[in-house]
């Protein structure tokens, strides 16, 4: 595949074409001459899910369409019963977490669910043999326990604060998933689960389609016909919305904008935990270096990135956390201050040369920095980066790419990557910074080894005493500002077009995971046509 980025003309053409199809995307029942059905919604994202198993990852964050967990989250955040018939009973200083399932619920296949299904799930998962890059988010749990068909009971290692909030991890059926290989067996593209929705097709590269869940044990859909177009180019999601192909899409805010005219339509903003950052491979010896790090830390123009790039629609980052989260270190915002930075590297020995590039002991300042091909947002963020950054004499030569491009590149080059997660702080920080998973995937892309923060990371996350927790991520943040793992950028507000036939669209605090499980097709077996 081409690591080079998709020229206009191109993404045009392509658009041209896909719009001639567009009834490849419908719903089997949409009509074109007399209107569109009220049963039946078509919506644009930007990523494509590697696998639909839960065992291997696919919505661990929870609103999968096709899975439930024990738990899951209401419009404003909270934990409510999914699988679950309430929420979980907590003994024995908070290592032991009991859970009352819901009776008669069953799986799309009509079989029912029971306690067997969710000691399966979690056991697989831990399992060494599966190939879940998100094994460690588990870390805490020692065994599930089935007391009985309803009753099961989970025992942890230590009192984990946020355990709760791992129980939204969709659960496989045993019956299915159990009879095969974990890793590639056929119900990593073709599950069951005893969500809302079906998966009728997943066309890779171009579309999952779903209709209701018969068996639904929150009561019928209200929306027949599900389908997620899979659209990487953000040009490309903006023209087929535009021709009517899509009732909705996430679009970046200079797209979102050209939409603001169209009566027909209605552009809705979600807060998030999403950020960009860009990745500084320890393994390259210019990143790698921490006063080259410390330099770009301070030499980015945050502010201006928000206001330029975004419109407004977000804010400046400084780390995984927000700046309006009770969880935010106060005093480790870092002001944009181009001087600084280069007195860091004239000290550390880093002198411009006459190119204006710095080098030290015969090596220039200079690294390659890759975004994703198509995807406005992190181009903008990468060409702003590399500005910011030659203004101190760093060189950031900007490349587009595939993530099958970019990935093998990764220990050497830096990404413009994103994350974040809003229920707890525990699930980005540790993924992103602890060393132990310095290179494991997308985890601690940067490779990042730092004792201090190691050891408070572990600490907030062996105890369910907030204030202990508050001030162990607090540390966290300190230390970042005196040894950056990462420059972050900022935090990307999300924004959804969508047609104005759609009434009860709500949106929820969102992860950096947009398209598959938020969006204001979190709830789409809620929505209803404007009457």
């Amino acid at each position: 595949m081409t690591s080079r980025s998709i020229r206009r003309v191109a993404a045009t053409a392509l658009a041209a074409t896909m719009a001639l199809t567009a009834a490849a995307c419908a719903a089997p029942n949409e009509s074109r001459g007399g209107g569109k059905p009220t049963d039946t919604a078509v919506v644009g994202i930007a990523y494509e899910p590697e696998t639909l198993s839960p065992l291997l990852g696919y919505g661990k964050d929870g609103n999968s369409k096709i899975f439930d967990g024990l738990l899951t989250h209401d419009a404003e955040m909270r934990l409510k019963p999914a699988l679950a018939a309430a929420l979980p009973k907590v003994t024995d200083g908070g290592t032991t977490y009991t859970f009352t399932l819901r009776p008669g619920v069953k799986f799309s296949d009509g079989k029912p669910f029971t306690a067997d299904d969710v000691v399966f799930t979690y056991a697989t998962i831990l399992d060494e043999k599966t190939n879940n890059a998100s094994k460690a988010e588990l870390d805490a749990l020692d065994k599930v326990e089935k007391k009985d068909d309803r009753t099961v009971v989970f025992h942890l290692k230590y009192p984990y604060a946020p355990f709760a909030e791992r129980t939204v991890l969709p659960i496989a059926p045993q019956h299915l998933a159990g009879k095969q290989d974990v890793n590639t067996g056929s119900f990593t593209t073709h599950p069951v689960g005893t969500g809302p929705y079906v998966l009728t097709k997943w066309s890779k590269g171009e579309k999952l389609t779903f209709t209701a869940n018969p068996h639904y044990w929150g009561g019928a859909p209200k929306v027949k016909h599900f389908t997620m177009a899979i659209i990487k180019d953000d040009d490309i999601r903006a023209t087929r919305l535009r021709s009517g192909d899509l009732d909705g899409a996430i679009l970046p805010p200079e797209l979102a904008a050209t939409f603001k005219a169209d009566q027909g339509r209605k552009t809705v903003a979600a807060k998030t935990f999403d950020y960009r950052n860009v990745t500084l491979p320890s393994a390259n010896p210019v990143t790698g270096d921490r006063a080259v790090r410390r330099a770009l830390d301070l030499a980015v123009d945050r502010q201006a990135m928000v206001k330029g790039i975004l419109s407004g629609a977000g804010k400046p980052a400084y780390g995984p956390v927000p700046t309006d989260s009770p969880w935010f270190a106060k005093g480790t915002e870092r002001p944009h201050d181009l001087a600084k930075a280069q007195q860091i590297l004239d000290e550390a020995g880093w002198k411009k040369g006459p190119d204006g590039v710095r080098a030290k002991d015969g090596r220039r300042a200079s690294f390659t920095l890759w975004y994703l091909s198509g995807d406005k947002l992190r181009q903008e963020h990468a060409l702003a980066f590399a500005s910011d950054a030659k203004k101190a004499g760093i060189e950031a030569k900007v490349e587009s790419g595939t993530w099958e491009a970019i990935e093998p590149n990764m220990k050497q080059d830096a990404v413009l990557a994103g994350g974040g997660s809003p229920a707890d702080p525990d699930f980005d920080q540790y993924l992103l910074l602890h060393s132990s998973l310095a290179g494991d995937g997308f985890n601690n892309m940067s490779r990042y080894a730092n004792d201090t923060v190691d050891d408070h990371l572990v600490t907030a996350r062996r105890t369910d005493d907030h204030q202990a927790r508050k001030n162990a991520y607090d540390a966290v943040q300190r230390e970042l500002v005196k040894d950056p793992a990462y420059v972050f950028l900022t935090h990307v507000d999300h924004l959804y077009v969508i047609d104005d036939r759609w009434q009860g669209l709500t949106t929820q605090v969102e992860p950096h995971d947009h398209g598959l499980a938020s969006g204001p097709w979190w709830n789409v077996e809620d929505w209803q046509p404007t009457k």
